[in-house]
């Protein structure tokens, strides 16, 4: 018999959901940076064998939105847990609750089979692993839980396992040789943004968007032609930089993990613009995908 279902991982920014996600899919398909809300999006990683097919979706980081981004990134969690056959939660070590009380209810309501991962154990002691078992056994008392280390890998084949045997019978959702539900286009901006993600500090970073102009896929050359947006003039004077070293700089570290992802010759065209306030307009942001 064919088990298939979807499987949601929520949680706190950087708890090491989308580290997980990647690990288990085999493909780096969502962006890893140590600031919370690298995520945006809902990302949907498929793994498929034989007898199974299992569609995860990396979600945004939950916090307390301050603006329509936000909004649109908590919407991406709602419906993702709405839609889950089980649900993935996952914590690190030294927290106790998520930031949006408001998920937590919706958690504890939910019928949803849960899975607690309780991450990073690699770099805590195994007492406070075991008191953190215990404390989370009676906060949430049908889940789950299992110490893991997705850096590590240290535990991410048990989960795999332990989640194909509650999955329910069912035909695959999707071909059996697809990854993920997103284009190149959009894995393209991500990595880009990724790239901002990992140079700048405090608003900069959350204050970008990055969107795919062209993509020009050809027999030795894949050319990508992309905007970055900010939203005042002083942050496009930032990420261009003096004599365009920053904005250079961008490009080298995004073409060369394009051309790991591609496995191909990369040309990448960047430009910046001004879209002042696009967090809050609705408009721009369904344009850049963020329904």
């Amino acid at each position: 018999m064919h088990k298939s279902g979807f499987v949601t991982i929520i949680g706190n920014p950087n708890v090491g959901k989308s580290t997980l996600m990647n690990e288990l899919v085999g493909e780096r398909l969502s962006i890893i940076t140590n600031k919370a809300q690298t995520t945006r999006h809902r990302i949907l990683g498929i793994v498929s064998s034989e007898d199974y097919q299992i569609v995860f979706s990396d979600t945004p980081g939950i916090i307390k939105p301050h603006h329509n981004l936000h909004n649109s990134m908590m919407n991406f969690v709602s419906n993702s847990i709405e839609d889950a056959d089980v649900i993935i939660y996952m914590v690190d070590c030294n927290e106790v609750e998520l930031k949006n009380s408001d998920f937590s209810l919706k958690l504890k309501k939910n019928k949803t089979p849960v899975f607690l991962l309780i991450n990073k154990i690699d770099l805590v002691s195994q007492e406070l692993v075991i008191e953190r078992i215990s404390y989370w056994s009676k906060k949430i008392p049908n889940s789950h839980i299992f110490p893991i280390s997705a850096k590590t890998k240290f535990n991410t084949k048990l989960i795999l396992e332990e989640l194909v045997k509650i999955l329910p019978n069912s035909p695959a959702y999707f071909p059996k040789d697809t990854l993920t539900d997103k284009s190149e286009r959009f894995i393209s901006s991500e990595i880009i943004r990724e790239k901002i993600m990992e140079r700048y500090k405090q608003e900069v970073p959350y204050s970008t968007e990055v969107e795919v102009d062209s993509f020009e896929n050809k027999t030795k050359l894949l050319k990508i032609e992309a905007t970055i947006y900010v939203e005042r003039e002083s942050q496009k004077a930032i990420i261009i930089g003096k004599k365009g070293i920053a904005i250079n700089a961008i490009g080298s570290s995004a073409r060369k993990s394009l051309q790991n992802f591609f496995n191909k010759k990369i040309f990448l065209g960047l430009y910046v613009k001004v879209s002042k306030n696009w967090r809050n307009k609705k408009l721009q942001l369904k344009k850049f995908g963020y329904n």
